[in-house]
């Protein structure tokens, strides 16, 4: 009961409150390199709307990425980011919406992928594989409380797609993922220690996408459950199984936070983390940006066993999904060199692109 009133409290809306950014720096790589002269240190770059809509502009075509769409770990957000009290970087019309909503329509036009398979930090089940099947129209779960009205009343438009659930779960049991499984329309979440019940896009789906796309998706979409095993091996074997789809035209989207410590509100504001927190975003970029693909790979499913890791997911669900969107690109990254791309740095909230 206590975890999941813990997780819960994720959704308050003081989730954010005194929440503020700072201009992008230039990190020891030149890596993601920024011009902006205020400077803290490396681990906030990509921070701007000018900083990131120069990294969209220049990501690979579909043709120039070998006709294969990238994968994609996304900074999700709150719920309260479409309304509510919230701060400057995840509240209505911050930095973190701005960013989703150019994120959105370069990817359709980039990459004009036919159909999306979401991942996200609110669904877990053991082992993970769990695919949704929620035919014409897929439904909205709100698992969250103590907002407006209004945010109840959220809505976001999106089919499902039968023969891709289908192919998805026949991937995963290939890949001996034997408890992958279709649900049914109206089957409850359920057992995924969230305290909700019922069928339907989490809000680490809607949230995001409603931005993405308008509210309504020109594609359709199915959700898969995350490994509530929460490691990185786990949760790249959803990706890697589910890898062939990158060439058929499927999107891949896994979303959590970088960042994601309830216990310690501080941790949001650049301007009052602890230098644990900092440590912590430094070393995902590091990690991000070496250069070969499994020495990268090492790099990336080390950042669970980091010193600050747990003072800054102190359970990791909120970080593990950047696993499948790794795992999802990890062939290609091998086989013919491709890398990982950060494209967003905010504070806590970045957003990779891999195999690209």
């Amino acid at each position: 009961m206590q975890r999941t009133l813990a997780r819960l409290s994720a959704l308050l809306p003081t989730y954010l409150t005194g929440y503020t950014t700072t201009a992008a720096v230039p990190t020891t790589t030149s890596r993601m390199a920024s011009s902006s002269a205020n400077k803290l240190d490396g681990a906030e770059v990509i921070n701007t709307p000018e900083d990131w809509k120069k990294e969209l502009e220049n990501l690979p075509s579909l043709e120039e990425n070998g006709g294969k769409v990238p994968s994609v770990f996304l900074a999700h957000g709150p719920a309260g980011g479409m309304a509510g009290a919230l701060g400057e970087v995840q509240g209505p019309g911050g930095l973190l919406s701005q960013f989703l909503k150019d994120l959105g329509p370069c990817l359709m036009k980039k990459y004009k992928p036919k159909a999306i398979v979401a991942f996200s930090a609110h669904w877990e089940t053991p082992g993970g594989g769990v695919v949704t099947d929620y035919g014409d129209e897929n439904p909205l779960l709100y698992d969250f409380y103590g907002f407006p009205d209004e945010l109840y009343q959220t809505k976001f438009k999106s089919s499902g797609d039968h023969e891709l659930a289908e192919q998805v779960v026949s991937l995963l049991q290939a890949a001996k993922i034997k408890q992958s499984r279709l649900t049914s329309k109206l089957e409850p979440r359920g057992e995924d220690g969230r305290g909700f019940s019922g069928p339907g896009f989490d809000h680490g789906v809607f949230v995001p996408f409603k931005l993405m796309f308008n509210g309504s998706s020109p594609v359709p979409i199915i959700q898969v459950s995350i490994s509530s095993t929460l490691t990185p091996a786990a949760q790249r074997a959803l990706g890697a199984a589910l890898e062939p789809l990158r060439s058929e035209g499927v999107l891949i989207i896994s979303g959590g936070l970088t960042l994601h410590n309830l216990r310690d509100f501080t941790s949001f504001n650049p301007k009052t983390a602890k230098p644990v927190h900092r440590q912590w975003e430094e070393a995902i970029l590091d990690a991000v940006q070496v250069a070969e693909p499994a020495k990268r790979a090492g790099s990336l499913d080390a950042l669970v066993h980091h010193p600050a890791f747990h003072s800054a997911h102190p359970r990791a669900e909120h970080f593990v999904p950047i696993y499948v969107a790794a795992g999802a690109a990890q062939e290609a990254e091998a086989k013919e060199g491709k890398a990982a791309r950060l494209v967003c740095g905010l504070w806590g909230a970045k957003t990779i692109l891999f195999g690209i």
